[in-house]
């Protein structure tokens, strides 16, 4: 599990009501009531959250407020550690019953986690999708049953870019990008290193990859020879971008440190970091969908995965029923109104969606226009590695000369593996 530092927020409350505890392997804590009386608590509720490491200052606000709510009903001590929401499945699964009571996670592990026995069906289903968007609805279902809560509609990428350098026309084109940033010195950067970005390329070209339908292994095409685009045509263009002095193959996190310290003008990246890269640029912020990018003769305009970002309750919660009223309290519409006010996340909820401040936003306009291009993210957990070491060995050039076709193959292989 990973754990880079923790932080624990002790909110003790007056104690009006004694909670009398039954036994019971898991889900222990759940209110008992009778007719006609008031339901009893337990005197001390702990519950443990996983959420982003960059979400730490938005989750003690929620919390503090969650614990004003119910001050009357229990006493709460909650403690915060950053997950990241991309490896949390793994992290749970490790220690089911050692992992958080309310965690923050990528769509595409609903189903794993619902399989896992980690999810259990939402009680109050109803009212979680009417309040929120169909495709996030849609995202933290299995099926036609709804597992998690959803917490926000914008799990994409796109482009960001410093309107200093760039005219609308140059970001229709990723070489003339390219070109515009090694004239200034600059950098134009993308994360090779990630599956999930080099998706891109493949997207839009009539090449495929996707799950089976065991849900759990992948079919690829990536590796094809024939059709008006062939994967040893992808790979040749991303080696011609890799050449350009413009090109930056960096992390998402190096992608932001280079915009803070003037070296990045422009990089594929997503709504988390619109608050700090408006921070930086200032009024020269921009941002649009994906350029194309040039291709067997011909322009490709660049896919992106899309998803939600998820909050799910542990079924192996001591305080189960809290731990489902935090996850609400968490994905309430004012409190996703207040993520977006604080880290520029796009809402799941429809009212807080349809808000002017949200609407507005230079990124969410741009997540949208992306969307015409986007592909919900449903691949098995074969995809990544050998997409990253392929496009790892493109960001490089191809040090070692191993014949596209050849490691295309590899790559292919790998993914589709059982």
């Amino acid at each position: 599990m990973k754990r880079k530092k923790r932080t624990t927020f002790f909110l003790f409350l007056s104690i009006c009501l004694v909670f009398s505890l039954t036994a019971c392997k898991r889900k222990e804590g759940r209110p008992e009531e009778t007719e006609g009386t008031e339901p009893v608590y337990e005197e001390n509720v702990e519950l443990t959250v996983w959420g982003a490491e960059e979400d730490e200052a938005l989750l003690k606000e929620i919390f503090t407020s969650f614990q004003s709510h119910y001050a009357d009903q229990a006493s709460f001590r909650i403690t915060y550690y950053p997950q990241s929401e991309s490896s949390c499945k793994d992290a749970l699964l490790g220690d089911l019953e050692a992992g958080a009571d309310v965690f923050a996670f990528a769509d595409d592990q609903a189903a794993p986690l619902a399989a896992a026995g980690v999810l259990e069906p939402v009680e109050n289903a109803d009212s979680i999708r009417s309040a929120n968007l169909p495709a996030a609805v849609e995202a933290a279902s299995v099926g036609d049953t709804l597992y998690a809560y959803p917490l926000t509609a914008d799990n994409g990428y796109f482009l960001y870019y410093n309107k200093a350098y760039f005219s609308e026309d140059d970001i229709k084109s990723f070489e003339r990008m390219l070109e515009v940033a090694a004239e200034a010195g600059k950098l134009v950067a993308m994360d090779w290193s990630s599956a999930w970005y080099v998706y891109a390329f493949f997207g839009n070209t009539g090449m495929e990859v996707g799950l089976n339908a065991d849900g759990l292994t992948n079919y690829c095409t990536w590796n094809s020879a024939e059709g008006p685009i062939c994967g040893t045509d992808v790979a040749e263009a991303m080696l011609s971008m890799a050449k350009s002095p413009g090109f930056s193959n960096r992390t998402d996190t190096d992608f932001l440190a280079g915009v803070q310290d003037g070296t990045v003008i422009a990089g594929v990246s997503g709504v988390w970091n619109a608050v700090a890269v408006e921070e930086a640029w200032g009024e020269d912020t921009g941002a649009a969908r994906l350029p194309s990018y040039h291709c067997a003769g011909q322009q490709v305009q660049m896919a992106s995965f899309s998803g939600c970002k998820l909050i799910g309750v542990n079924a192996y919660s001591e305080h189960y029923t809290w731990a489902v009223r935090l996850a609400e309290w968490i994905t309430s519409e004012e409190n996703q109104a207040l993520r977006f006010a604080m880290r520029g996340q796009g809402p799941s909820n429809i009212n807080a969606a349809n808000s002017p401040e949200v609407q507005d936003a230079p990124a969410i306009r741009a997540l949208l226009e992306q969307s015409e291009f986007s592909h919900l993210q449903r691949v098995g957990g074969k995809f990544w590695e050998p997409v990253t070491a392929f496009a790892t060995a493109m960001a490089e050039g191809n040090p070692d000369g191993v014949p596209l076709q050849e490691q295309l193959d590899q790559l292919v292989e790998g993914v589709t593996a059982r």
